[in-house]
């Protein structure tokens, strides 16, 4: 979470993962996220998030969702694209900057609260180019077996301090800090 009133918010990679390392099944599916992980169960990730970062794939997916499984309400929505659609969407701002200069405007829109990052390429990059701050997992009791792995191939390693997990009815959030 970050410290309001002391700065701006921090870098989050946000991801839901089965047991086995999915963060979405075959063919992108990602209903299986749905079955267990709900708002309630950690709102005090809700209240913390100011923005959302999301690449244009993760985007596309959560587009052909229900809208109760993708309904959020924390601030504003930016998508990170090569291809901004010919129509705008609202509620949503396409970005076609570099990262870094993405990363920048969703997180001053966060103000003095956190950026959360979605999509397995997206937060790879981010990663990559050390603009995270924190990453947040939601372990759900379900292997899938196949699907988006996640981190994409050529991430590298990258060194994590862990400094919170939590367990709210099936689902264990875990925390990690980056080491920078």
């Amino acid at each position: 979470m970050s410290d309001a009133g002391t700065g701006p918010g921090k870098v989050v990679v946000n991801r839901a993962m089965s047991l086995d390392g999915f963060i979405a099944g075959p063919d992108n599916a990602m209903d299986w996220i749905f079955e267990h992980l709900r708002d309630d169960l950690f709102p005090e990730v809700m209240a913390a998030t100011g923005a959302m970062l999301v690449g244009r794939g993760t985007h596309e997916v959560a587009k052909r969702m229900s809208p109760e499984d993708t309904d959020y309400e924390g601030g504003p929505v930016f998508v990170l694209t090569h291809r901004p659609p010919d129509e705008p969407e609202q509620g949503v701002t396409f970005l076609t900057c570099d990262l870094a200069e993405a990363v920048a405007t969703a997180r001053a829109a966060a103000g003095r609260k956190n950026l959360e990052v979605l999509g397995a390429d997206l937060a790879s990059q981010c990663l990559q180019r050390g603009l995270v701050d924190e990453v947040l997992v939601y372990v759900l009791p379900v292997l899938l077996g196949d699907g988006v792995r996640f981190s994409t191939p050529g991430l590298g390693r990258v060194d994590l301090e862990p400094f919170g997990n939590t367990q709210a009815g099936p689902v264990t959030m875990l925390r990690f800090r980056v080491r920078k």
